[in-house]
């Protein structure tokens, strides 16, 4: 049965399920959904626990044999089971579905998966987790953009702290979707704010900036569209000490790939399998934002970008005149599908 997130403290209160699945990929919240789970155990009696990793190596017989035997020490125990890859194959299929339809008693599962998507959910261990009436399906969503602020709000008036709007959307901006970071602040700032009081002077004082610019994380924005946000990362990777010729080297790579697969589907290549030719092949996950990108410019747009990033390496030796920042950040913005050439030429 699935329960909402919001839910799951009151349901902690009464009898515990058998069986517990706390599903999604924002770390913060899926733990303390997990630690109030094996809160409510401990304060239940249940002070034995076991833990499994469902590695690739895992042999699924020992998390049965588990809840089979007996305890040596406690009448009532706690089973986490843990499966990153959120996919247990044949055999785990197998030792699920077996112990959800005849769950022990005196235990609770534990089983602590990344997001299940659709296709997922369809399959049977999917459909046990999720709607099995022995288990408690907890499905935990990202915090978005939109929403951070307020959770932010939230998790200050918890801790004791109220907060102007400046001081919140300071936090959000420097926190860039970082839950984790977001938490970590919020507990600085109890020790750091007088009479519990958060304005932007304290934030500003207080508050580390715990955006993690990476290069990865660029070319992603750059893909999305987000012109502001990726000249941003760009001038966190500068002042980081990152050097011109690793940002160079992602995009280019980047624009090469995007003029390749925009020829072949100019061609008549399905994009499909233009996604799958590709070296590297692009992930399924990454299609979506790459399908957007494409939709930017023709083949021969590409193309030209691909030539600025080669006067951008010539920048970069020594052998052409101009700034390679500059041009970096041009670059940037033409792949975000700003209207830039830094050739000069016209757009196409």
């Amino acid at each position: 049965m699935k329960l909402n997130a919001n839910q799951l403290g009151k349901h902690l209160q009464g009898s515990l399920a058998p069986v517990y699945v706390v599903s999604g990929d924002e770390a913060l919240l899926c733990q303390e959904a997990c630690d109030a789970i094996r809160a409510a155990t401990r304060a239940q009696g249940f002070s034995e626990r076991q833990v499994f990793n469902a590695d690739t190596s895992f042999d699924w017989g020992n998390l049965l044999q588990a809840g089979a035997s007996m305890s040596l020490f406690a009448d009532k125990r706690l089973l986490e089971l843990r499966l990153p890859s959120g996919k247990p194959g044949d055999k785990g299929t197998a030792a699920l579905l077996e112990y959800v339809a005849r769950p022990p008693e005196d235990t609770v599962l534990l089983i602590s998966v990344p997001k299940l998507d659709g296709s997922a959910q369809k399959t049977k261990w999917g459909k046990a987790l999720v709607d099995g009436a022995q288990t408690q399906f907890i499905q935990i969503w990202p915090v978005d953009a939109h929403q951070l602020p307020q959770w932010i709000r939230q998790r200050m008036a918890q801790a004791g702290l109220s907060a102007s709007q400046e001081a919140v959307e300071m936090i959000a901006v420097r926190v860039e979707g970082n839950l984790l970071a977001a938490a970590q602040e919020i507990e600085k700032l109890k020790l750091l704010a007088e009479n519990g009081s958060v304005d932007a002077d304290t934030v500003h004082a207080a508050v580390a900036d715990s955006a993690r610019f990476d290069v990865f994380g660029l070319i992603d924005a750059a893909l999305n569209g987000e012109a502001a946000h990726s000249q941003r990362i760009l001038e966190g990777l500068r002042g980081e000490g990152v050097e011109p010729p690793v940002i160079l080297w992602a995009l280019a790579r980047e624009v090469r790939q995007l003029a390749s697969i925009a020829q072949q589907y100019a061609q008549g290549v399905p994009l499909e399998k233009a996604f799958s030719s590709a070296r590297p092949p692009i992930w399924d996950k990454r299609r979506p934002l790459v399908s957007k990108a494409l939709q930017r410019y023709p083949a021969a747009r590409w193309a030209l970008l691909l030539q600025d990033a080669q006067r951008i390496d010539a920048q970069i030796k020594g052998q052409a005149a101009g700034d390679p920042w500059i041009g970096l950040s041009l670059l940037t913005l033409s792949v975000c599908g700003q209207r830039l050439a830094l050739s000069g030429a016209s757009d196409l």
